[in-house]
This record gives C-alpha cells, sequence and structure tokens, in this order.
C-alpha cells in the first residue's frame, strides 16, 4: 500500500535497522556521505536524486521502486467509477487461459485495421498520461490481438502479431510507471517473442528501447547501458538511413545515457558523448518525430540534456538549458510534463521555490493525472509545501489537488 505520509527516509531507515546496519555503515556501502543518510533519515530531506537512491537500493538489496515508494492501484475514475488496477494488467500479460485447454472464442476477433486503430489511440492516451484509460483499454486490446494472432493468417497474422508486440510494450510502460517492474519484464518477454513473429524487424530494437528503461527504473543499471549500446550498435544508422532507423538508433541512445547518469560523477564523461551523439543524430533529422509512440528529435534532445544536468546536479546548467529547448510544444504531454518537473527540481535546487512551483503548475496543466501517479512530483511538492508559510498558496493547492497527506 501506498502511505504519502511515508518518506524516502522513513524506508531507508526501516530497511537499515532489518539489515542490522548503522547509518554509517550504509553510507560506506552506498559510497554516499552518511550526512544524506541522516538527513533523509530525519525528514531534514525529502528528496534525493535517482543517482544516490540507486546507490541506496544497491546498498540495501531492494529494487529502485521500493525506496521511492509508488501507488498500488489506479485511482477510481470519476467519471464511470471504473476502477483499473495493476492486477487487471498483470491478467492480460499472464492469463490464467495459458494454464488451461484451448477453448473457442466466444467473439470473432476484430478486423486487423480496427485493431490498428485500437493501437494507436491507446498509444495516444498513454502519451497523455492518462493512466486510468489506459488501464481500462489495454486488457481488452491484448485480449483482441491475442485472439487476431491465433485466427489470421499469413501477412494479416504477422500483422496482428506486431500490434500486439506493441501493446505489450504499452502495458509494460505502465506497470513501469506504477513501480511494477516484475510485471512490466513479463510483458516485455512476451512482446519480444510477438515482434519474433511480426512483420516488422524493428520491434525487437524497440523492445530493447523499453526493457532498457525498465532495467534503469529497477537500478540494474550496467544492465540497462550493455542493452541499449548493444543495439545501438547493431543499429547505427549510415548516410542513406531511413529517418524512422536514425530515430531509434537516437532514443537508444538516451536510454544508455539515462543509465549511465545515475551510475555516479566518474560516468558523467561518458553521458556528455552519449548524448553529443544523440544530438547529432536529433540534427541530423531536422525535426521531432514519432516512432513507436516515442518522440525523438531535436526538442526530446533538448529535454534529455536538462535531465542529465538535474541528475548531475548542476542546476544553474540545467536552468539556463532548458531556456533553449526547441519546439517543446512537439513533445507528447508527458514529456513536457517531465520536462517541467527537472525544471523544479533545479529551481528547488538553487532555493528558488516559487518558480519551482510555477515550473510543477506546468508539469499539472500539461499531464493533470500523470502528476498524481508520479513519486518524483509527489515528493517535491510535499517539500515546498512543508517550507510555505502561507495556508493558502499555490503549492497547498496543487498538494490538495495531488490529494497529499498532511
Amino acid at each position: 500500500m501506498y502511505h504519502d505520509h511515508e518518506t524516502i527516509g522513513d524506508r531507508i531507515g526501516r530497511l537499515r535497522e532489518r539489515r542490522g546496519l548503522t547509518q554509517e555503515q550504509l553510507a560506506e556501502r552506498a559510497g554516499l556521505c552518511v550526512d544524506t543518510v541522516r538527513k533523509l533519515e530525519q525528514g531534514r530531506r525529502l528528496t534525493a536524486r535517482l543517482a544516490t537512491l540507486n546507490r541506496f537500493a544497491h546498498a540495501l538489496d531492494v529494487e529502485t521502486s521500493l525506496l521511492i515508494g509508488q501507488p498500488a492501484t489506479f485511482e477510481a475514475r470519476r467519471d464511470d467509477g471504473d476502477s483499473p488496477s495493476v492486477l487487471a494488467l498483470r491478467r492480460a500479460v499472464s492469463p490464467v487461459g495459458d494454464l488451461l485447454p484451448d477453448e473457442p472464442d466466444p467473439e470473432d476477433p476484430p478486423s486487423l485495421g480496427a485493431l490498428q486503430d485500437a493501437l494507436r489511440s491507446t498509444e495516444g492516451i498513454r502519451r497523455d498520461g492518462r493512466l486510468g484509460a489506459v488501464g481500462s483499454v489495454l486488457p481488452q486490446l491484448i485480449n483482441d490481438a491475442r485472439a487476431a494472432a491465433r485466427s489470421l493468417h499469413g501477412a494479416e497474422r504477422r500483422a496482428a502479431h506486431a500490434v500486439l508486440a506493441e501493446a505489450y510494450q504499452v502495458v509494460a510502460t505502465t506497470l513501469t510507471a506504477l513501480g511494477k517492474e516484475d510485471a512490466a519484464f513479463t510483458a516485455m518477454e512476451r512482446a519480444t517473442e510477438a515482434s519474433r513473429n511480426s512483420d516488422d524487424p524493428r520491434l525487437e530494437t524497440v523492445g530493447a528501447s523499453t526493457l532498457a528503461w525498465i532495467f534503469t527504473k529497477q537500478g540494474r543499471l550496467e544492465e540497462a547501458r550493455y542493452l541499449a549500446l548493444r543495439y545501438a550498435d547493431a543499429k547505427e544508422p549510415g548516410f542513406r538511413s531511413d529517418p524512422a532507423d536514425v530515430s531509434l538508433w537516437g532514443i537508444l541512445l538516451l536510454r544508455a545515457a539515462t543509465a549511465t547518469v545515475r551510475q555516479g560523477e566518474q560516468q558523467h564523461d561518458r553521458v556528455k558523448e552519449l548524448l553529443r551523439m544523440a544530438t547529432a543524430a536529433a540534427a541530423a533529422i531536422g525535426t521531432d518525430r514519432l516512432d513507436y509512440a516515442t518522440p525523438f528529435g531535436p526538442a526530446n534532445a533538448g529535454v534529455a540534456n536538462v535531465n542529465f544536468l538535474v541528475e548531475m546536479a548542476k542546476s544553474e546548467e540545467a536552468v539556463a538549458s532548458a531556456r533553449s529547448v526547441p519546439s517543446l510544444h512537439s513533445l507528447p504531454p508527458t514529456w513536457r510534463a517531465r520536462f517541467h518537473l527537472d525544471r523544479a527540481l533545479a529551481h528547488t535546487d538553487l532555493g528558488q521555490d516559487d518558480r519551482a512551483t510555477r515550473a510543477l503548475l506546468l508539469a499539472e496543466q500539461d499531464a493533470p493525472e500523470w502528476m498524481r501517479y508520479h513519486g518524483t512530483a509527489r515528493r517535491l511538492v510535499t517539500e515546498l509545501r512543508s517550507r510555505e508559510r502561507r495556508r493558502a498558496s499555490p503549492v497547498t493547492e496543487l498538494a490538495d489537488r495531488l490529494a497529499l497527506d498532511g
């Protein structure tokens, strides 16, 4: 169960005591200053960079998401009372029917065209950050795609497997956003199998990119970097490469850089090199594309640069760089929201709470439901509210909309 009143420090302290470690011993294992442990456990700091959390997770032998704390279920949708849950997605990924003798489908499978339209609609909902809605439609999309892949033949069957592979990837990213990386990994195993039975040779590469992100969320940083770079090396484009292949290569480089930046300061030069190559690929494309539900181009490379600067604790550079990101409007709402959250983190680090709040309000404006589920956003709002002296203020009102306790 997710408790908003339980902080990262509470979780670190509880796990540390279970393992019989002192604060000094934990700091030594994690390669961190003991003052960082003390401030988190005492509640004097409510947030920490993912690189720091990854070190704590490794030292405590847990997944990073366990320290962050994520909601276990979707909130009820107010429009129709439907309450999709993680359990519904787990059932879609691992249906009990797989263990039973084949039974005839009670309905005819959808046409291939209808299936492809449903996938595009679902991907759009996910990019908007409407997790409740995507949790409602994904299980049925998976069931429909499985039925079509069983009933169709030849080229249509391979095309149905392509839809199924992408649908499993949407499930994987949704479950990962909710901190359920174990189920997300199972979804990716299914996606890989479906992609190999499809008519689209790029889908396996897309899956590797998604899996690298899941590994990063789990704190399996070296595996994430290795996987992304292995596929990037195999995908490296040439002078006449299709823009979609250049885009996928750039996305893989950014996935590798994301894992690398969280491995600590000694890796920062490598991060800069990966970002330089990705930025060059983005410039070669010239405009932001949307391939396989993932954007890539100059705007996304600029947003990634801001994120890396925040991770490297270069807050002033992050704020300055954020001003020069081109064509931000071309990115999906959740990408823009994450960008504004990074700006808020940088402003908070610089003691500019009002500017941080304004950035958070822009993130909420772009993707309000995404904000309710995003652990870093919730923690940052909690921290800013704790320093707010006024009873009524923009940040306290935001905390109320996010249903934060306290």
